[in-house]
């Protein structure tokens, strides 16, 4: 099968869920979930009561039926859970993440696989952050046994994962190098999981597992040179993506200066010498405001086998974004009142992140002073070193006295942003916490493009919505003939 022109990038969390994925699939280009925190997801799809049915549909084709009953059994609401109430939450991932857990994090990322595969033969791919470490092989282990296409994997450096999924794809145990702050030379720390121990009936000889490609989303040529070189037996290409994207960003090389704005300025240091990709030999793709029929030509030109596409899918109609939210940023981009920035500190990660400013959102001062203080999904955690060897867990999103307490500094808490929870939130799953004053259901945070005023391109002449199909479909528009 010939390369994808057109990527639908993994946007997080939820965003692109498996109907988006599903759509961009049957339009012949790469549909891409996101695997990012789709545990939490898939639970709390369940407590909303599964409408239309379509969890309790792929659980039914999961392998195991033991495991995907105990899911069920435990999280699935007939009806849905009150407004009011909140969702019943999982433990957090940690070295030794326990089985419950572990099942359903595989069970997830199948269920999000199956339903966006289901019923046709297109291409399909799910994308993981390399940040968020402690799911990635059970994570990965589901997308395989549902038959991903492509695995997409960026923010850090995935060395090791050309050599997970082919471990995985053969049902032999493997192991991933953990990062953790504070570790002494010589030490180690890693999680390891084992395919063949993972099933209640695990079959004797059960049969290998298509492995999907892997394409490492990269923004600098060095670290593609060195992906290429230590993982090229199993690294199938990249995706070279600009300080334009969305979500979360590369910072700009030769240290960080800001604008008059407090935005992170980049320069000529942050473009890509795409001739050396290139001569990598291997396929690529260009990411970062490529949304027109000219730059997919460009990119051609480039020696790119096509573009990765994020924020004109982001608020179609088939993507998972809270409705309200995309009604709201589509009015503000017809009126151009559509302003994106970046902030270097709201991401407990470290990396830039961009943010819609919205009304009622985590990105306004107010919203975000408001917020109590809670860390109670875990996934942006940085793991450090005990005195004793030991491994803990800290987030400067947290209570700042309880950051401290784990040896944090207080100057890394100012101005960070509960992303887990903000983002949950504008996939329409907000938590409700708890708080000296009552209840209060956790605001969103909304992520784009730098370009994101020109989604209205995609929209026809009096309408306020558009589809995922109009989007490839304006994309890939075939260019007229030009008469001599």
């Amino acid at each position: 099968m010939s390369e994808p022109v057109l990527i639908q990038g993994g946007m997080g969390v939820a965003v692109s869920n498996w109907r988006l994925a599903r759509e961009v699939s049957l339009s012949g280009q790469l549909g891409v979930v996101s695997g990012t925190m789709i545990d939490v997801v898939m639970c709390r799809r369940l407590q909303d009561g599964d409408p239309g049915g379509h969890v309790l549909r792929a659980l039914e084709a999961f392998p195991d039926q033991d495991i995907a009953g105990d899911i069920i059994e435990k999280y699935y609401i007939e009806g849905g859970k009150s407004k009011d109430e909140p969702y019943r939450p999982l433990p957090m991932h940690s070295m030794k993440t326990g089985r419950p857990l572990t099942e359903i994090t595989v069970a997830a990322n199948f269920v999000e696989v199956y339903l966006a595969k289901e019923g046709h033969d297109g291409l399909v791919g799910i994308n993981y952050l390399e940040k968020i470490q402690l799911p990635t092989l059970p994570s990965l282990f589901g997308a395989i046994l549902a038959g991903v296409d492509y695995v997409l994997m960026g923010a850090g450096i995935p060395r090791a994962i050309p050599a997970v999924i082919a471990s995985l794809a053969s049902w032999q145990e493997t192991s991933l190098k953990i990062a953790v702050t504070g570790s002494q030379p010589g030490e180690e720390y890693s999680v390891s999981f084992n395919p063949r121990q993972f099933f209640r009936s695990s079959p004797a000889s059960p049969r290998p597992l298509e492995k999907p490609k892997f394409l490492a989303i990269v923004s600098s040529v060095a670290l593609a040179k060195s992906l290429a070189r230590k993982g090229s037996a199993g690294i199938h290409g990249f995706v070279v993506e600009n300080h334009k994207a969305g979500g979360h960003n590369a910072p700009p090389r030769g240290g960080l200066k800001l604008s008059e704005d407090g935005e992170p300025v980049y320069s000529e240091k942050d473009e890509v010498d795409l001739k050396q990709i290139k001569d990598l030999g291997l396929p690529f793709w260009l990411a970062g405001s490529y949304w027109s029929r000219e730059a997919v030509d460009q990119a051609l030109a480039e020696g790119a086998c096509g573009v990765q596409v994020g924020t004109p899918f982001a608020f179609c109609r088939e993507s998972g974004f809270d409705e309200t939210i995309k009604t709201r940023v589509i009015e503000m981009v017809k009126s151009g009142q559509a302003r994106v920035t970046t902030d270097c500190r709201a991401s407990s990660s470290g990396y830039p992140f961009k943010i819609v400013e919205l009304d009622g959102s985590l990105s306004g001062e107010d919203d975000y002073q408001e917020r109590c203080r809670v860390c109670d999904l875990g996934y942006l955690r940085e793991a450090y070193r005990n005195d004793d060897g030991t491994v803990g867990f800290r987030c400067p999103g947290e209570p700042q006295a309880v950051y401290l307490a784990k040896g944090g500094c207080l100057d890394d808490t100012i101005g960070r942003k509960c992303l887990c929870n903000a983002l949950l939130s504008s996939a329409g799953l907000p938590q409700i916490q708890s708080n000296s004053d009552g209840s209060y259901q956790e605001k969103p945070l909304v992520t784009s493009g730098k370009q994101l005023c020109e989604i209205a391109r995609f929209m026809e002449p009096g309408e306020s919505s558009y589809s995922a199909r109009s989007v490839v479909d304006r994309i890939l528009e075939p260019q007229p003939c030009l008469s001599r």
